[in-house]
């Protein structure tokens, strides 16, 4: 369990250490909502791209997604060579890129999975800590999970893990009884909350956040159809990311809801985004 005591500590740990750099923070709060992005929203850019991204639109918050770091286009031995020699200055330099922007770097985004090696696992908590996050979130399954667990402990960081909607996979972050299992693994561990595959899972996101608030440290917003229907255009959807972000206001859950643009838009990802921190910003009127 988190308390709101340990979510202070979370955000404050965050923020970049020079009071000059977090006086040029862009700030995304809107009615006391902390507002940001997944940096896959923007995929299709180099890293300095998404940084000019998110500035452009003002979105102040971002959790990394790590291809966006990685290097692209190599085999599985070579990715895993990458992570396990990296110096750590060109890491820590990434993190400067943000703080300069005035874009704070709230996760890292390493998606466990069982190829892992125990090694590549330590190093992920390395290159986590060289960007300077407080957690790291994953795409991972519940048994890579059971292996994280103990690299977690060692490092002392929260691993929130992202949810999907495969209800028929029982390796999968898809049942809330998978998020459960998580949680009784590690007191390190948390959830990061997908409400569009939650939604498609035909879960209702509104009742779950209110009974595991303590527990959910990142949500991602996107509009998906019931019974595994396809990501669309938000506000064509069956996700009430509204009510979600008015229970946010309402309750005042510190947690950080982060835009990930994933439907397939009319324009480019920058216009999209805008329109969906618009649609949150009119959430919060």
């Amino acid at each position: 369990m988190f308390t709101r005591r340990d979510f202070g500590k979370i955000a404050l740990a965050a923020l970049p250490a020079s009071s000059l750099l977090a006086q040029k923070k862009i700030n995304s709060t809107i009615g006391g909502v902390l507002i940001g992005a997944q940096s896959y929203s923007f995929r299709e850019k180099p890293l300095d791209g998404v940084i000019q991204a998110m500035t452009e639109i003002g979105l102040g918050e971002c959790e990394l997604f790590s291809p966006h770091i990685e290097p692209k286009g190599v085999s599985r031995d070579d990715l895993r060579k990458w992570r396990l020699t990296v110096p750590l200055d060109e890491i820590k330099a990434v993190r400067k890129k943000f703080d300069d922007a005035g874009i704070n770097l709230c996760a890292f985004n390493l998606s466990f999975n069982d190829s892992f090696t125990d090694e590549e696992v330590d190093r992920g908590f390395d290159i986590a800590k060289a960007l300077g996050v407080p957690m790291i979130t994953a795409s991972a399954t519940v048994t890579s999970a059971k292996r994280v667990a103990p690299f977690a402990e060692k490092h002392n960081m929260i691993v929130a893990f992202h949810g999907h909607s495969d209800v028929k996979d029982p390796n999968q972050f898809a049942r809330p009884e998978a998020f459960a299992q998580a949680l009784a693994m590690s007191r390190k561990f948390a959830i990061n909350l997908d409400i569009g595959h939650f939604v498609a899972a035909n879960y209702d996101p509104v009742e779950y956040i209110k009974a595991q608030h303590e527990h959910i440290l990142i949500l991602h917003l996107k509009d998906r159809k019931r019974d595994q229907g396809p990501n669309v255009p938000w506000g064509q959807g069956d996700t009430p990311i509204k009510q979600v972000l008015q229970l946010l206001k309402k309750e005042k859950y510190p947690m950080r809801a982060l835009i990930e643009y994933e439907y397939k838009g009319a324009s480019d990802s920058v216009t999209e985004v805008k329109k969906c921190f618009q649609y949150c910003k009119d959430a919060l009127a």
